[in-house]
């Protein structure tokens, strides 16, 4: 949560969560089917309770300043959302309890009234069809890591109302024709570390990204830094 307060006092306007279900059924916000990396636990998070998950400590493994910041409910950020007016792009990261998960997803999106505020995410298409079946009006975003033939009949046949591509795959053509299929498109771009080596290489990443949000091909742009999207917004305003 420290995070997602974070992003919205530096002007996101989305944050990319992740999610997985306890053993309880009740849905936590964590990276990882296992505890291990971003916690001061070990374990899978299957086999805790939400209680126990949340007793854990997930601000020590990144920063000391952080020491004792829990691991969050769902519930929790969906209610931030709505309240600050912050989009949630919540992927999915659990592939193996798909009913309990969407019907408690569907209890919290009712009991807190979130659902315009999210899309659901996931480099699992059909799991998304689910989802988007048992969830009246969820808007749902498929993750590509590679460029397809045909990414708007990828996107319609998923039932997709976005397509998550990486810079590295990115392509005009592939934008305006999932744009033509009436698709958003986010794209997600390199730490600004990266980014200023792919410069120092002779290639102007940022230059290219920027080409791209002018042209209004990019309807969502991500990354780690919200500072520096901003300022890349900022100078490529969008072509007449």
């Amino acid at each position: 949560m420290a995070a997602i307060r974070l992003a919205k006092q530096q002007g996101a306007a989305c944050c990319e969560i992740d999610i997985v279900l306890s053993g309880d059924n009740e849905i936590v916000v964590l990276h990882d089917i296992t505890v291990d990396r971003t916690t001061t636990g070990r374990g899978y998070a299957y086999d805790k309770t939400a209680a126990q998950i949340t007793a854990l400590d997930a601000g020590s493994p990144f920063d000391a300043k952080y020491a004792g910041e829990p691991v969050p409910l769902l519930a929790a950020a969906l209610t931030f959302a709505k309240r600050e007016q912050i989009g949630l792009h919540i992927e999915l990261k659990d592939y193996e309890h798909d009913d309990a998960m969407f019907d408690r997803l569907a209890q919290l999106l009712d009991e807190t009234g979130a659902l315009d505020w999210i899309v659901l995410i996931s480099f699992d298409h059909p799991q998304l069809v689910k989802a988007k079946q048992r969830i009246p009006g969820l808007r749902t975003e498929g993750i590509t890591h590679a460029r397809h033939c045909d990414p708007a009949a990828l996107a319609r046949r998923a039932q997709l109302d976005s397509v998550a591509i990486e810079a590295r795959s990115f392509h005009p053509d592939d934008a305006r024709a999932l744009h033509d299929a009436g698709i958003a498109t986010r794209c997600t771009v390199p730490r600004p570390a990266k980014i200023a080596q792919h410069q120092e290489y002779g290639r102007d990443l940022r230059a290219r990204v920027g080409a791209w949000v002018a042209d209004g091909l990019i309807d969502v742009l991500a990354g780690d830094d919200v500072s520096y999207l901003r300022n890349l917004i900022a100078d490529y305003p969008l072509r007449d």
